[in-house]
């Protein structure tokens, strides 16, 4: 049988960010992912680093996401000395853009509630349509306005996942990838994970699998309600430079393609495409940027975010097997940088407390429990 003291499930954005910042604290770290034949959200999504309207109902998703996206570029820069790659980090800010004014108040209207939630400090500007189209002179004439926060960003998103599995290996991570985990069992001390081809003793176990963490976590004494909610994005051809700021539904890539998504669609484990949502995105995203009519699509394809029931992420550490916890989260490229950076230290305990925020118990899942009973 083979040893491990951290065993992390899930080889997606979020296992390895945690994996790389637990061997970063000296722990020694094994990540079981299952290859290709898991969902693969970490490769379908749209690389924002995003902060804006996020945690209306919860600020302090607020606070955690904008915790994450200060802490970036240093994560980047220690991710980019390790792995020698370029993230193609861009922290200019962000643009949600309106096509009615309904939209525009309402959106205006929950990022100032955040702004008094958080006493204040929490960044952002409503901008008109011509002081929008002095900013990003290419968009439409239907635009109403839009909301600017420096806080946002973007990165791309498959550099990320490469140079964090080339820093955990480098580093003498251990990557076993190719089956997935069948049963984790508790023991007196520890935990026995058992897969199709090999059985593993851990110390700790950390559940990273994304979807497949509603099944894994009841192994271990806790609850991860999460299901799959599909996205569909378009990447075109590459055009000439126009868009220098991400918006919220289309941002220009480092290489000069367009990328573009636009629906949030329940249809179970379906990650494929379909063409009349692919029309509509497309529709809406020609009426933001006029130029993009006549641009040429080059690739397609759905993508499942893991959403649990209020879209907040979960983080909890069982209290009836000591050394479980569960991690799950749709932001795992805005997150990363605290994935990485700040939970290893409330995984393991050890950090100084000012190090871990003290709202860490609201993200349990107890809340959905709570909510339940009234």
């Amino acid at each position: 049988m083979r040893e491990a003291e951290y065993a992390i499930i899930g080889g997606g954005l979020v296992g390895m960010a945690i994996a790389w910042g637990l061997m970063r604290c000296g722990r020694a770290v094994s990540l079981f992912d299952e290859g290709d034949r898991a969902f693969r959200a970490s490769r379908g999504n749209f690389g924002l680093i995003w902060v804006q309207g996020k945690g209306v109902a919860m600020p302090d998703y607020a606070r955690w996401s904008r915790l994450s996206a200060h802490l970036w570029p240093a994560f980047r820069d220690e991710l980019a000395e390790t792995a020698g790659l370029d993230l193609e980090l861009s922290q200019p800010g962000g643009m949600h853009l309106f096509l009615s004014e309904a939209e525009a108040e309402e959106t205006v209207g929950q990022l100032g509630y955040l702004r008094a939630a958080l006493g204040g400090d929490y960044p952002f500007e409503y901008l008109g349509h011509n002081a929008t189209k002095a900013m990003i002179p290419e968009i439409g004439p239907d635009i109403v306005g839009g909301t600017i926060s420096a806080m946002d960003g973007h990165v791309n998103p498959l550099y990320l996942l490469r140079a964090l599995h080339t820093a955990f290996t480098q580093g003498g991570g251990r990557l076993e990838n190719g089956a997935p985990v069948d049963e984790i069992e508790p023991l007196a001390e520890g935990f026995r994970i058992r897969r199709r081809d090999s059985t593993w003793q851990a110390q700790n176990v950390v559940l990273c699998a994304g979807l497949g963490n509603a099944r894994l976590a009841p192994m271990v004494g806790l609850d991860a309600p999460v299901r799959p909610n599909r996205g569909q994005v378009l990447i075109t051809e590459k055009v000439r430079p126009f868009l220098r700021l991400p918006t919220g539904h289309v941002r220009q890539v480092g290489e000069g393609a367009v990328q573009i998504g636009d629906s949030k669609e329940d249809a179970g484990f379906d990650d494929g495409t379909r063409s009349e949502v692919v029309a509509r995105i497309a529709r809406r995203a020609t009426r933001l940027f006029p130029i993009l009519e006549n641009v040429r699509v080059v690739r397609s394809w759905g993508a499942l975010r893991v959403m649990s029931p209020d879209g907040h992420p979960i983080y909890d550490r069982s209290a009836h097997c000591p050394g479980a916890s569960v991690v799950n989260c749709h932001s795992g490229v805005t997150l990363a940088a605290v994935h990485a950076k700040v939970l290893p230290g409330w995984i393991t305990g050890e950090s100084a407390p000012d190090c871990i925020p003290d709202y860490m118990e609201v993200f349990s899942a107890e809340r959905f429990r709570l909510q339940a009973a009234g």
